[in-house]
């Protein structure tokens, strides 16, 4: 027997409607650890990992089943008990079919509001459970709100489907569908031939290759601004360009690439929301693998530290992934290490890093820094002060240590 249909559905009472609205007042409204609750929760099991594994479209599912959630809530604000009509127009709705169609993980998706719906349901208990300790009371709003929220649940994964079926005949055909299912093939290591890669692809697997993957929370715009960024930098006027979701492209630049991270980052100024990671450089179909799956790397390392840096390579952040793996043991270690400089102006440490990089020479520090000597050695001096240890005693670990504090703190660099 399907669910109650909007003529026949049951009408609370008065005082349950009372309760409904004071609940949906309170989850429209939810603390933060409501929403960090649900949104650990939505990608959780073999099943999603896929999903969760991509920073990218991990952010947008977890914000769009929130989204769903608290529409919920703010329906039943207006209209306790009432059967909640799915909101699937909105652009994160329309983003994350679009996204799971084009990843083929469009079946794995529906699983993210099933895990949404048994953790909101847990949530809405326990707040159920203050409002009232009535027994009739309380039967009558966990069974009106229940039938709510698991009918609604139900609707929009009806009308998600829907969507993506459209999607799925929109994105499988066309070039960009060609070149994603030939990438696609040569990422897994499918037994894929080079010339017919190449020709979906329409580029050459021959020779040097440099990857990246660019993704930003703002609009296509911004990714096609970064891409045309990248590949002027690289002196590349033909990368092959993947799109990969609706906010993030692939990007493979043929030669080997060196490429300063602060200078993209400062030609990307207009575009505050595009995040750039870039590969190693490798050679024919392995490098163009491994180039990728590096850049790979260092995007998840990104969205995991929350970094404020907008561009990063491979090799900035080898060390910091190791070092960071465990976030507590890392802020343990910066604090050890470097102890009241720690909390130092910029400068100091920012002279201690350079010094260090350029093997404890005041000179070229200073011509680095585009400062006085002199400075410099105050700076030094000072920050011999501040550690527990002198630096000459672990300049290895100062250094790491500052690099950490860079990427983890909040004076790093944008």
């Amino acid at each position: 027997m399907g669910a109650p249909t909007e003529q026949t559905w049951p009408e609370p009472s008065d005082r349950v409607k009372e309760l409904i609205r004071r609940a949906a007042e309170f989850a429209s409204n939810a603390p933060e650890e409501w929403v960090t609750a649900l949104q650990d929760a939505t990608l959780t099991g073999v099943i999603l990992s896929p999903i969760a594994s991509d920073p990218t479209l991990a952010e947008l599912v977890r914000n769009s089943d929130t989204a769903v959630m608290l529409h919920w809530a703010a329906h039943n604000l207006a209209q306790p008990g009432r059967r909640v009509p799915p909101n699937i127009d909105s652009a994160d709705a329309l983003a994350v079919a679009r996204d799971l169609v084009r990843r083929g993980l469009d079946l794995h998706g529906i699983d993210t509001y099933r895990k949404g719906l048994n953790t909101a349901w847990t949530l809405w208990m326990n707040v159920c459970f203050e409002l009232t300790d009535d027994p009739a009371e309380l039967r009558e709003l966990l069974a009106v709100t229940w039938a709510s929220m698991s009918t609604y649940v139900d609707d929009t994964i009806d009308a998600i489907t829907i969507r993506m079926a459209g999607e799925r005949e929109q994105l499988t055909t066309g070039t960009n569908a060609d070149r994603l299912a030939a990438v696609s093939l040569i990422l897994e290591g499918a037994p894929i031939t080079r010339p017919r890669a190449e020709q979906q692809l329409g580029y050459r697997l021959t020779g040097p290759h440099t990857a990246a993957v660019i993704w930003t929370t703002g609009t296509v715009g911004d990714l096609d601004a970064a891409a045309h960024a990248l590949a002027r930098r690289a002196g590349t006027p033909r990368p092959l360009t993947v799109v990969a979701s609706a906010s993030a492209l692939w990007l493979w630049l043929p030669g080997t690439v060196d490429l300063d991270s602060g200078d993209l980052a400062r030609e990307l100024a207009d575009h505050p929301e595009v995040r750039v990671a870039i590969g190693r450089p490798g050679e024919d179909l392995d490098g163009f693998r491994r180039s990728h799956l590096d850049a790979g790397t260092t995007q998840r390392l990104m969205a995991r530290l929350r970094t404020r840096r907008r561009v990063a390579r491979y090799e900035d952040i080898a060390l910091i992934s190791l070092v960071t793996s465990d976030t507590g043991k890392a802020d343990e270690f910066v604090r050890d290490t470097l102890g009241e400089l720690m909390d130092a102006d910029q400068e100091t440490r920012e002279t201690v890093a350079a010094y260090v990089d350029e093997q404890f020479n005041t000179s070229r520090t200073a011509e680095r820094l585009y400062t006085h000597r002199n400075t410099v050695i105050r700076r030094l001096t000072r920050a011999d002060e501040l550690l527990p240890r002198p630096l000459a005693d672990n300049p290895t670990g100062v250094a790491v240590a500052l690099d950490v504090l860079r990427w983890l703190g909040p004076d790093g660099p944008a």
